[in-house]
């Protein structure tokens, strides 16, 4: 999948539009004081304090506008920042907190999630893109800890399933068939960069990570045989 260029960041941004709305800018209400001062009675001038408050308005409306149009730029620059530094995730190892796995190349990622005690039972539920069951697998007891689980690429009938990205489930209780707290995660390789709607993706295979979403980053992938550790 290709990177996005860095050309193309602010697109991402969502920044204020014109609604047809009519508002009062500063402009205007300049032409207002200065209408007021034109038409106002030579015998009965304006008295002191009240332009002097009106100047006062005047002053902190231009000054509100002022931080306003600031504030809109330092965000396209807090944007462009970002999704740089967001390149160079590239060729580099993520973990995140999700529920997707890629096939790719009749290839499965590893499933990985984290118990927060041991578990007697332990059965994972993979969904494809419409959200059907694919496979059941139950793995049986498994230690507190972060785990890895591999899949065969098989569906529950035994046929080997397309290319492309799935989800999964998984369901764990201890001895006394009380549930054990899961918490599933992405352990990936990173390939590209996707910017969408205002959020970065990470892209892995098949999978678009949100960055938000990763919490450790790492060379290179450990060997597919090897848990993940904290």
């Amino acid at each position: 999948m290709s990177v996005t260029g860095l050309e193309n960041v602010s697109s991402g941004v969502n920044t204020p539009s014109s609604s047809g709305i009519n508002i009062l800018g500063k402009d205007d209400f300049l032409n207002l004081l200065v209408t007021q001062l034109q038409h106002q009675d030579p015998l009965s001038p304006m008295e002191s304090a009240e332009f002097t408050s009106q100047l006062a308005q005047f002053s902190s409306l231009e000054q509100m506008s002022n931080v306003n149009t600031n504030l809109e730029l330092l965000q396209l620059y807090q944007a462009s920042i970002n999704n740089s530094q967001a390149v160079g995730f590239i060729g580099k190892t993520i973990k995140a907190i999700g529920t997707t796995i890629g096939v790719a190349d009749g290839m499965a990622d590893q499933i990985h999630f984290e118990l927060a005690e041991d578990a007697s039972a332990v059965i994972i539920h993979i969904y494809d893109s419409h959200k059907s069951l694919v496979k059941t697998i139950q793995s049986g007891g498994l230690n507190a800890g972060k785990q890895s689980v591999e899949w065969d690429i098989t569906d529950n009938e035994g046929s080997k399933v397309p290319d492309g990205t799935y989800t999964f489930e998984v369901i764990a209780t201890d001895a006394d068939a009380n549930p054990v707290s899961v918490t599933p995660l992405i352990a990936a390789s990173v390939n590209g960069v996707s910017f969408k709607d205002g959020t970065t993706y990470l892209v892995a295979g098949n999978q678009e990570i949100p960055i938000g979403s990763v919490f450790e980053v790492m060379e290179k992938l450990k060997p597919e045989n090897e848990e993940l550790t904290d």
